[in-house]
């Protein structure tokens, strides 16, 4: 079913009701809704201004519809509200694959028992938890519904995201210490108060741990969860991590011994094996509850069709697409997504795929572009697309190339991570090196 057939279904129950019928803004409203759209992007994009929007049409249409279910309507809980009712449950138009699944979104597949294990950790005191996966595998999908279930258990929740950090201040101890705490304290609604505990004597290290057990912990009453996102980043500033990750440790050796640091429950999210040299007794990586997303597996791409509508319950197209995109998250759901709208064939997507015409061609040209900017990547991803076996490569080089979700790493060798990458990069390199020998 369309989006117009989920209008005509409800415009069928109003008129049973005797109300009246959505309006075009109304139904336009709507459908930016379903798509997970802000009032500016729906405005932007139907050519309503987002203050009209949001203080007209939005009631109205929320009032219609908290008459037609019975309990009060808002946009956070309209596209589940609809979501949630068979009625209208294959009407919803998917919306185009892009970063962390939304938490009311139906095209979020659970990977058992992986959800209910963290949500039983978060709740243990000093808890660590590390979550492992390349890039669009689901990281932060998975921290959106922790961090959710911690809302629901009254913590307090408090994410650091590295992709946001300036390098300026990731590429210098005392910045990015200072950075840390101004942030958690903004985030907590507290009163600044760094100058008080900062003290250049005793070092910048023992100043933010002062500065977290003494003051910011302190004056909370319940949990504290802090998230780091792609921590990983940290990585690119040797000098600084190998600082800042033992701190991180010793806050969650501290939490055994000092009631105050119980307090703090930390998430380290990373799309990489750390490749900086650390004492083992220091590193943050080999303690806590460690987490590996993996691709998805059969039973999960064929759950993931049903919610697209597609009828895959033989297995063998996802199969196909699984043998294609080696499982990997984000390149499933992007297919699916095509697929669902009849965009295109499962057979010609698979013959299409690693070209320009194919659905991945903007992914793959993205992918591609990083590697001509990093020309030693390159060179040795060129080697191992040219090699029939698992090849050992240098730290720095793997980190960064299984970061990008290029490679799959079986013990300290790599190999392709799928045929999609083996056939599109293979081509350009060697149409690259055509262009050279000319």
């Amino acid at each position: 079913m369309t989006f117009d057939s989920l209008l005509n279904l409800l415009e069928q129950q109003f008129i049973e009701l005797d109300e009246s019928t959505l309006n075009v803004v109304e139904g336009l409203l709507l459908k930016g809704i379903l798509e997970d759209l802000s009032y500016s992007e729906i405005g932007q994009k139907e050519g309503y201004s987002p203050a009209y929007l949001t203080n007209v049409a939005a009631p109205k249409l929320y009032k219609k519809l908290s008459k037609l279910f019975g309990k009060n309507v808002t946009k956070k809980n309209c596209r589940l509200l609809i979501e949630s009712n068979n009625k209208y449950k294959s009407s919803i138009l998917p919306t185009y694959p892009s970063g962390a699944v939304p938490l009311n979104s139906p095209f979020y597949i659970e990977r058992p028992p992986i959800e209910e294990q963290v949500y039983e950790e978060i709740k243990k005191p000093g808890a660590l938890i590390l979550i492992k996966a390349p890039k669009e595998m689901g990281k932060t999908s998975l921290l959106l519904r922790i961090l959710n279930h911690a809302v629901h258990q009254n913590y307090r929740i408090v994410t650091i995201n590295f992709e946001q950090i300036d390098c300026a201040i990731l590429s210098d101890l005392d910045r990015f210490l200072r950075f840390l705490c101004a942030s958690v304290t903004q985030q907590l609604n507290l009163e600044a108060k760094l100058e008080q505990y900062w003290d250049d004597d005793i070092g910048s290290k023992v100043s933010c741990s002062l500065y977290f057990r003494c003051y910011l912990l302190e004056q909370i009453n319940s949990p504290l969860v802090l998230a780091f996102d792609e921590l990983n980043l940290i990585f690119e500033y040797p000098q600084v991590a190998k600082d800042v990750l033992p701190l991180f440790r010793s806050w969650y050796e501290d939490a055994k011994i000092t009631p105050i640091w119980q307090k703090l429950r930390l998430i380290v999210v990373h799309s990489t094996e750390v490749y900086i040299p650390l004492q083992i007794y220091q590193s943050p990586f080999n303690v806590g509850f460690p987490i590996q997303l993996k691709s998805f597996e059969l039973n999960q791409v064929t759950k993931l069709a049903e919610k697209y509508q597609l009828d895959w319950q033989s297995g063998e197209e996802a199969e196909q697409l699984i043998n294609l995109v080696g499982g990997h998250p984000g390149l499933i759901q992007i297919a699916l997504y095509h697929l669902s709208r009849k965009e295109i064939t499962l057979e010609k997507l698979l013959q299409t795929a690693s070209t320009p015409q194919g659905i991945y061609h903007r992914h793959l040209r993205r992918q591609w572009l990083t590697l001509q900017q990093e020309p030693e990547l390159a060179e040795f991803f060129n080697l191992l697309l040219q090699s029939n076996q698992p090849l050992q490569l240098k730290p720095i080089v793997a980190y960064k190339l299984s970061s990008m979700g290029l490679i799959k790493q079986i013990g300290n060798e790599a190999v392709v991570s799928c045929k999609l990458y083996q056939d599109y990069f293979t081509k350009n390199f060697m149409e690259m090196d055509s262009k050279h020998q000319l």
